[in-house]
């Protein structure tokens, strides 16, 4: 008997009779003879509408005001765990449902953006020895104020390997809308391939840069616990994709992926002063307020006096920079000629282990885009990924050209 966590995204339960359809996807891995403990998102549409309803009430962005911010999206995992319990006893099975509170499954207290600290797994193995299969509402926990917490954009998935994890479980299988991990988005390439194996150090790059397969904290902390981790698809009965340790991947090309991430926003201070402190200065508000950034430019003027910064951030995140910008820079009297954003930018990254033994990688990825008059705004490099900022509307001419420059939609077996 294996112990699995089965996970199901929002399009998974979109809505009750896909929530009948996960039902029989549960009972056939129970009926393998294996203990199963389910963790649900909330149905489609659903935390967008609690959202809208925050934003007709509050814009506070204040501790006490994210805290009820968790308390209210988090409910639509409360429903969704509710209607599948019930699915499963009325097919006869033992169910209960849990919430993140119910479960025990502590964080710390950033609200919105929770870290899970610890889960109490007896909890679950007292339901599965009891012939129960527990229900978990993913994406929330309890802070250490007793407050309900959420874990940010994705957290269902990191809820799903943190049980996995406590529970060492067997496997944790991330059920979504599409039948594995692909060389890129299918919706923008034809050419798109399943992987069949993908390695941990790939992935994380994928989940950071775009891809919306797997959030990247549940990939960090499946590596760092060994939790197995399949993809696959509600919908059909395909094979999916195995995230396994990088060194047991045979079939390894240089370029393994290219991913693309819509939700850019980029902010330029014009002629700030050129010395020590004062770009570090500027993006300490940022920093203290939790506000991750990217790629970051500093252009230096001929007489050595001035500098233009340009940094990149997540497109919900820059309205806030910019008030926290402009706010410190009128504090401590920092003299700048302007300060703007702009969301009309995207980023697109090919990503891949084999990069590290091959030059001419980021050759062939930057003249590929020049030869269609693709300009290049910010480019940012790491040992197995190149990224670059470029223009909104070129966004899916650039998926397709990378993905035809580096073979992505041929099989490496052939």
């Amino acid at each position: 008997m294996a112990l699995i966590v089965q996970k199901f995204g929002g399009t998974s339960v979109a809505n009750t009779d896909r929530i009948k359809e996960v039902a029989q996807l549960v009972i056939k891995e129970k009926k393998k003879g294996n203990d199963v403990v389910v963790v649900v998102s909330a149905m489609s549409g659903v935390t967008a509408q609690l959202i809208d309803y925050i934003g007709n009430v509050s814009t506070l962005m204040s501790e006490e005001a994210l805290a009820e911010y968790d308390s209210v999206i988090s409910s639509g995992e409360q429903v969704t765990s509710g209607l599948l319990a019930l699915q499963l006893q009325t097919l006869g099975y033992k169910s209960r449902s849990f919430l993140g509170w119910q479960a025990e499954i502590r964080t710390d207290n950033t609200h919105s953006k929770s870290r899970i600290e610890r889960i109490n797994s007896d909890i679950f193995m007292e339901c599965l020895k009891g012939g129960s299969i527990p229900v978990v509402a993913g994406f929330q926990g309890i802070s250490d104020d007793n407050r309900i917490s959420t874990m940010g954009r994705g957290g269902s998935d990191t809820s799903a390997v943190a049980i996995a994890a406590a529970l060492k479980a067997d496997r944790c299988d991330i059920y979504t809308d599409v039948s594995g991990i692909f060389t890129t988005d299918p919706r923008i390439c034809s050419t798109a391939r399943k992987l069949r194996k993908v390695g941990y150090q790939e992935i994380l790059e994928m989940a950071s840069l775009g891809a919306k397969v797997l959030q990247i904290r549940s990939v960090e902390m499946a590596y760092k616990h060994g939790v197995e981790v399949q993809v696959l698809s509600s919908f059909s009965d395909e094979p999916g994709s195995l995230l396994v340790n990088d060194e047991e991947i045979m079939e390894r090309r240089v370029i393994t992926a290219v991913a693309h991430s819509k939700d850019e926003a980029r902010i330029t201070i014009l002629n700030v002063e050129n010395k020590p402190g004062v770009v570090a200065g500027l993006l300490q508000p940022l920093a203290d307020s939790t506000i991750n950034l990217d790629m970051i430019i500093q252009n230096i003027s001929y007489d050595g006096k001035r500098a233009n910064v340009t940094f990149t951030l997540k497109e919900p995140d820059v309205d806030r920079a910019m008030a926290l910008l402009k706010d410190h820079t009128n504090k401590h009297d920092i003299k700048y000629e302007d300060i703007s954003a702009t969301t009309e930018v995207v980023k697109v990254s090919v990503i891949g282990m084999g990069m590290q033994e091959h030059s001419g990688v980021a050759q062939k990825m930057f003249q590929t885009l020049a030869d269609n008059n693709i300009n290049i705004l910010a480019i940012t490099t790491s040992e197995i990924k190149i990224s670059v900022l470029i223009e909104q509307e070129y966004l899916e001419l650039a998926v397709r050209l990378l993905h035809d420059a580096y073979e992505l939609g041929k099989d490496p077996r052939a």
